[in-house]
């Protein structure tokens, strides 16, 4: 049984590894963000677009946005991670070649994703 406590104790250590870890790239990530917004927050005050003040405001704004955002990937309790699909419509448009070469591209998509349902199913 000594064997199923050096698991636990394995498994213990790997979570505290991966959260340290985590914690770093988060707070490297961070502090490039907010290098980045100080370069183009000095750029503008050189430029005259906005004080110093407002400059200060302005990266702390993104570091707070930063930090209150989830991470990219994630799920919300808004809807899954990925994006929602858009259809576009085109009733009224002329037909152009623009058009035509969009259709036939459209149709070929279309016809490789029958195909590779197809494939699946065998």
């Amino acid at each position: 049984m000594a064997g199923l406590g050096d698991i636990v104790q394995k498994a213990f250590y790997l979570g505290v590894g991966l959260a340290s870890y985590a914690g770093e790239r988060a707070g490297s990530t961070l502090s490039q963000l907010r290098t980045q917004a100080q370069k183009l927050a000095d750029e503008m005050v050189e430029r005259g677009e906005m004080t110093a003040e407002e400059a200060r405001k302005f990266v702390d704004d993104m570091v707070i946005k930063a930090q209150q955002q989830p991470p990219a990937g994630t799920a919300t309790k808004e809807g899954p991670a990925e994006p929602r699909r858009i259809e576009i419509l085109d009733e009224e448009e002329p037909s152009t070649p623009e058009t035509k070469k969009a259709d036939h591209l459209r149709d070929q998509v279309q016809a490789l994703q029958e195909e590779l349902r197809r494939l699946q199913r065998e």
